[in-house]
């Protein structure tokens, strides 16, 4: 397929010395904030497992689907290709030697919509092979933990069968999703499917969903006589995954794992297996099985996706895996500092209306009682979101809401103080005359011989002209701004007690906005 040759995995993790994670976030921020996608769900498909088990051959028929279903809008039954079409996609090869390190996401992201109407955007991840001679034991429980706490699909790739060290794997999670539970409702993960690779009993349970199912009830079966740590860990899996599903596949051929040569054709992988992916992808990525990720029952956008990654990548980046408080604490960050950024978006949305960059100066108290009327409305949005971490860490981000609002606030009060052609100009005409309206009473008083009225008139016009020049000043210095600001208002009750305030103010306005209209041009 031609499209996907423009395409590319693109490396987000990125394995560093001493055995840690970096994150790409230059290249995480081109992907996860496009404004075509950045305010829509995001579904997160996931493949993780052991190394050289087919993760990414698997993938690429992934990407196939999604170009045929929603980029060239097809049928979708037609997807797999020609007979004598190479595998492309992400990078992949035979042999026993590991290919992907770290975590990668497609760089094209795929944009559907939900049977309910709701637009969002999909992205399909890659993960580092697991359990291979150069990653530790700390490295592999990293990547399985930054694919299963980011994925709203988690694909558990296992080989032949399920086993009791497999589920082990889960443990970090569940003891999560205890804490998790404990403060909100519902379960903290999404669906996970436990994909079996090279299924050789077909004769106990078929190949496919069905086979998968039967499965998976039994090796999660609590029975009398068994370990109450086993009891405990299938109760907790059960209870930390809103949907939890197998998939038996069969071997996809002998020229696929011993040729090569072989380039994925699929002339060159078995019926059963090809019957399968056609059974298997629709199931999860055809759009009405389409899962979005949440956290504590918020939707995620694509534009929080990157908060997560950045919370999650620091705190297991330590000298030893974090615990599950910790992970817990670096979630309800996270999900603060989400509703964090979308209360800031409601401020700022709500200021641009009224003193955005087209539009004209605002009176000072005007423009105090639009930023309160702002702020309370941020705060409104961001306390009415479901977050996590209780009332406490609630209270400190609302704090920090707080502070960078009015951060902002002086931000637009500058760009509203540059906006008043009346403070630039006007201040300094009034100066100008009262100086010379000054000098004339000194003179006048001079000729009548009024000494005393005479020097105290000219020391007048001598404060009014020094007036003008650290007016001057501070316009280009942009210096002893709140003393200009004095001025100014000075000014204008001075304008306002001869009547011309409004007459001025009125052309200033014009003024102003013809010049934002000429920057624009």
């Amino acid at each position: 397929m031609e499209n996907l040759k423009s395409g590319r995995g693109i490396q987000v993790v990125v394995p560093g010395p001493e055995h840690t994670f970096t994150l790409d976030e230059e290249a995480l921020e081109e992907l996860l904030l496009r404004d075509d996608v950045k305010d829509r769900s995001v579904v997160v498909v996931s493949v993780a497992g052991a190394f050289r088990k087919g993760k990414s051959f698997l993938l690429d028929f992934f990407l196939r689907y999604m170009h045929n279903k929603y980029n060239l809008h097809g049928s979708g039954d037609d997807w797999l290709g020609s007979e004598d079409e190479p595998l492309t996609g992400f990078s992949w090869r035979g042999g026993s030697e590991r290919n992907t390190t770290g975590l990668l996401f497609w760089s094209q992201p795929f944009k559907a919509t939900l049977d309910n109407g709701e637009k969002v955007v999909v992205y399909l991840m890659d993960t580092q092979g697991t359990f291979d001679s150069e990653t530790t034991v700390k490295e592999t429980a990293t990547v399985f933990a930054l694919s299963t706490m980011l994925s709203s699909v988690e694909i558990y790739n296992l080989s032949q069968n399920i086993q009791e060290d497999d589920l082990q794997q889960l443990q970090l999670f569940t003891d999560y999703g205890r804490l998790a539970q404990e403060t909100s409702e519902g379960a903290p993960f999404q669906r996970l499917l436990m994909l079996i690779r090279d299924w050789s009993f077909p004769y106990d349970h078929p190949y496919g969903a069905v086979g998968g199912q039967q499965l998976l009830e039994k090796r999660l079966k609590v029975h009398e006589g068994q370990h109450p740590e086993l009891q405990t860990l299938r109760v907790q899996i059960m209870s930390c995954f809103e949907e939890l599903a197998c998939f038996l596949m069969p071997h996809p051929g002998l020229k696929v794992s011993s040729d090569p040569k072989f380039k994925g054709n699929l002339a060159d992988i078995s019926e059963e297996f090809k019957l399968c992916l056609k059974q298997l992808v629709p199931m999860l990525l055809a759009p009405e099985n389409l899962i979005v990720k949440k956290i504590d029952g918020h939707k995620l956008k694509s534009r929080d996706l990157l908060l997560y990654f950045k919370s999650y990548i620091n705190i297991f980046n330590g000298p030893t895996l974090p615990e599950p408080k910790t992970i817990l604490e670096a979630t309800a960050e996270a999900n603060n500092l989400s509703a964090m950024a979308e209360a800031k978006e409601v401020y700022e949305t709500l200021m641009e209306e009224v003193a955005g960059g087209a539009k004209s100066y605002l009176q000072p108290s005007r423009l105090e009682e639009e930023h309160h009327r702002a702020r309370d409305k941020a705060l409104h949005s961001f306390r009415s979101k479901k977050k996590m971490g209780g009332v406490a860490f609630e209270n400190l981000y609302a704090d920090r809401l707080v502070k960078e609002l009015e951060e902002q606030y002086e931000q637009y009060k500058l760009r509203n103080e540059d906006k008043n052609l009346f403070g630039q100009v006007g201040t300094m005409v009034i100066l100008l005359m009262l100086a010379l309206g000054m000098y004339m009473v000194g003179t006048v008083a001079g000729v009548l011989g009024i000494e005393s009225l005479q020097a105290l008139a000219k020391t007048a016009a001598m404060v009014f002209l020094i007036l003008m020049a650290v007016c001057i000043y501070s316009r280009v210095t942009g210096k002893m701004r709140d003393f200009t600001m004095q001025l100014d208002h000075l000014a204008g009750y001075v304008m306002d007690k001869v009547g011309l305030l409004g007459g001025w103010r009125t052309a200033a306005t014009i003024l102003s906005y013809s010049g934002v209209k000429n920057k624009q041009s």
